[in-house]
């Protein structure tokens, strides 16, 4: 194995699966998973979460027998498991960065959503367009109860006027600062409360057949309303528009572009990177996919070790280096594993999602916790060599004096926690 090799596995990818055949070209290794099919089919549905959660809100039944608990459970499990099988991890990883820029939670109060989310607002657009992506998040129930925007009622619409309810801003605050434009792009408050008006009458239908997306048109703030200098008509056909103008605001372009990068390259990325990737969003309308691939073209993405490895990200790498049978894998909790260690699956304690930079990640604490898991793992070693399974996960990547502690270990046991401890194994 090439560093190039190693590279393209272990930053763009999820990490080597055991001693699955490596890459003959790992540029268009890269390249072939933004153009072939996602190899994933997600069972998760809307509508069978909705139902779940219609189920629990009537029936209010003791916690061990709501459902949408059940749900998220199931989808949780079957998620993680399509990232330590999958053959195509550079897709899954961007699955894994837009599910955290698109932040919902089950702190939220809809857990048996985000599975659901996930594959049908997120999954399907990693390499479409922005604009296609952002329009599907913010229909989705996940977010629209995620971020209060369900309830939230215009003035001076009919509802508003007859029961004085009010106008709730956090889905268009979020939209803005996080998803779209970014802090530094210039909106004013007043912005922010003109888009939430906007976006009034967004909401779910829990009493349909089946249940999802509603425009409650009576709820909707009445009138053309200013967004950034611009008018946007009434209706649901106005939030559309609104949606558009954000998703290719220049504003937008930039500031997904650094996050990309920050995410792929370094924690502090270049400028210059950044205008590149910057510069692909700009003139392809918002391609995600082009996006992705001048990614792969940085000559700064090829540098070993300038990214630690998130909680998520370090549990399956070290699963997919022990390359268990599916059986093995479905006695596993691996959403106990990312909760154990401080990530827990679509549960983040805010709207901005996960922190992706080493600083958040390497605690004395925080690296206790490793220790702790790795020595856990390790026991699954059975009698396989942990000086191959070195050699075949970090390949030039492994350093001299890892090398020697885990050839010097007193045992399989023991030298598969050094590796999975090692600075080079905790890296990306």
């Amino acid at each position: 194995m090439d560093l190039r090799t190693a590279q393209a596995l272990i930053r763009f990818g999820l990490g080597r699966r055991g001693t699955e055949p490596l890459p003959t070209d790992p540029a268009i290794w890269l390249s072939d998973q933004l153009r072939d099919p996602d190899p994933t089919r997600p069972t998760a549905t809307t509508e069978r979460a909705l139902d779940a959660l219609r189920f629990d809100r009537q029936n209010k039944p003791p916690p061990a027998e709501r459902r949408g608990p059940v749900i998220y459970r199931a989808d949780a499990h079957a998620a993680l498991i399509a990232a330590l099988t999958t053959p195509a991890p550079f897709r899954e990883r961007l699955v894994w960065f837009w599910t955290n820029h698109f932040t919902v939670s089950v702190r939220g109060g809809a857990a048996a959503l985000c599975g659901a989310f996930v594959a049908e607002a997120i999954r399907p657009h990693v390499t479409g367009r922005f604009e296609d992506m952002l329009l599907a998040v913010m229909h989705h129930p996940a977010m629209l109860i995620y971020l209060n925007n369900a309830g939230s009622v215009g003035p001076d619409s009919r509802v508003g006027r007859r029961r004085h309810r009010g106008l709730n801003e956090n889905l268009a605050r979020e939209c803005m600062e996080l998803h779209t434009l970014g802090p530094a792009s210039g909106y004013s408050q007043a912005d922010v409360t003109n888009f939430a008006k906007i976006l009034t009458g967004w909401s779910i239908n829990l009493r349909a057949d089946p249940p999802g997306f509603m425009f409650r048109r009576f709820a909707h703030e009445p009138g053309w309303i200013t967004l950034m200098g611009r008018q946007f008509p009434p209706g649901e056909e106005g939030g559309v528009e609104a949606l558009r103008f954000l998703a290719d605001h220049p504003s937008t372009h930039r500031s997904l572009a650094r996050k990309l990068v920050q995410y792929f390259v370094a924690d502090t990325p270049s400028p210059a990177d950044v205008r590149a990737v910057e510069s692909v969003l700009r003139d392809t309308g918002g391609d995600l996919g082009a996006a992705a691939a001048a990614l792969v073209q940085l000559n700064a993405a090829w540098q070993p070790g300038t990214k630690m490895r998130e909680p998520q990200d370090y549990v399956i790498a070290g699963l997919r280096m022990l390359a268990l049978p599916p059986d093995a894998l479905e006695q596993i909790n691996v959403t106990g594993m990312l909760a154990g260690l401080g990530q827990p699956l679509w549960n983040a304690p805010q709207p901005d999602g996960w922190p992706d930079q080493a600083a958040n990640w390497a605690s004395p604490e925080e690296m206790m916790r490793r220790i702790d898991w790795s020595y856990g793992v390790a026991g699954r070693v059975g009698e396989r060599d942990p000086g191959a399974m070195a050699e075949a996960s970090l390949g030039p990547l492994l350093r001299p004096a890892t090398w020697t502690a885990v050839m010097r270990a007193g045992s399989r046991r023991d030298a598969l926690t050094l590796l999975l401890t090692s600075p080079e194994f905790q890296r990306r």
